[in-house]
């Protein structure tokens, strides 16, 4: 029993007559005939009588005719949904962004992207770079916007760097005692506000701190970034941030460390096993595209675009 061939039963069922069924599927009255019997011989039974008025169905072909509708509306409908996707009409992205990107650079990505494509489902997770990782690993993301490089057991995953962006030290921005600029040694006496694990920033304040021969002091541990940012605010102590987080907080300041200088490259990554949605696809390129387009001004000192190859 083939789909084709239950089309063509429907039709001849409808019209009642094989010459004008023929015409309606658009195919030789012989070629149509000949499927109807291939049909018949396959379930064993005669779907329609014959005579020269016409043709009506047999109790055979009354039985199977709602369910070969069903069949052919769900076939149909299912092209329709492919075709729908393909197309960009629907469809469903699942996109993981850290916080930074979340409040910083997304927003206005996604409202161009939804302007584009307003039947594709954008739904977001907002994580640490390295539970976004593991969320691609297993699966529950199409795309996500990390940190690299990765770690040695997510190296399934196919990066494609865009940015690099300077990581700064956040403070109150009444309090005098920070100077514009500093070195991350300096840092040793300074009680520092810290991310939870799972935080790229964790592991990136962590290793220079360690490289400038000292262990951090913590006030607080354990944050989220608008938690970091809120205790920062309140006085609790440092954090070293992305410096575009910093663009909506009048509260904080931004001191560059230096000796070494903190950055770090954000990439957009998926499963390199993966053949990539539709809907990835067309996000990913938007994105590049909405990048390449901001003024040198939107992006700062802080922020360069990487060429993507």
């Amino acid at each position: 029993m083939q789909i084709q061939q239950l089309t063509y039963f429907v039709t001849v069922a409808r019209v009642r007559n094989f010459t004008r069924a023929a015409d309606a599927m658009g195919v030789a009255q012989p070629t149509l005939s000949k499927q109807i019997r291939v049909l018949e011989n396959s379930l064993g039974s005669a779907l329609f009588v014959r005579d020269r008025g016409g043709v009506s169905l047999t109790a055979a072909g009354e039985a199977l005719l709602p369910h070969a509708r069903r069949i052919v509306i769900d076939v149909e409908n299912a092209g329709r949904a492919v075709q729908e996707v393909a197309g960009m009409q629907r469809g469903r992205i699942r996109l993981g962004a850290t916080p930074s990107l979340c409040d910083g650079l997304l927003a206005d990505a996604l409202r161009r992207f939804r302007d584009r494509y307003p039947g594709i489902d954008v739904a977001v997770e907002e994580g640490g770079s390295r539970d976004l990782t593991r969320s691609l690993v297993r699966g529950q993301l199409d795309l996500a916007m990390v940190i690299v490089p990765l770690q040695d057991d997510e190296r399934d995953l196919e990066t494609t760097p865009i940015l690099r962006e300077s990581l700064v030290l956040a403070s109150p921005a009444d309090e005098r005692a920070t100077p514009a600029r500093m070195s991350v040694a300096e840092l040793r006496d300074r009680p520092m506000v810290m991310f939870r694990e799972g935080y790229d920033l964790r592991e990136a304040t962590m290793s220079a701190c360690n490289a400038a021969g000292f262990e951090p002091t913590f006030s607080v541990e354990g944050g989220e970034m608008n938690a970091v940012l809120r205790f920062v605010e309140a006085g609790l102590g440092v954090a070293v941030v992305p410096s575009m987080v910093l663009a909506t907080r009048p509260k904080l300041r931004a001191t560059l460390l230096e000796r070494p200088r903190l950055e770090r490259t954000i990439a957009l990554a998926h499963r390199r096993a993966d053949i990539l949605p539709q809907t990835a696809i067309a996000f990913k390129r938007d994105l590049i595209d909405h990048l390449a387009g901001l003024p040198p001004q939107q992006l700062g000192d802080d922020l360069e675009l990487l060429p993507v190859r």
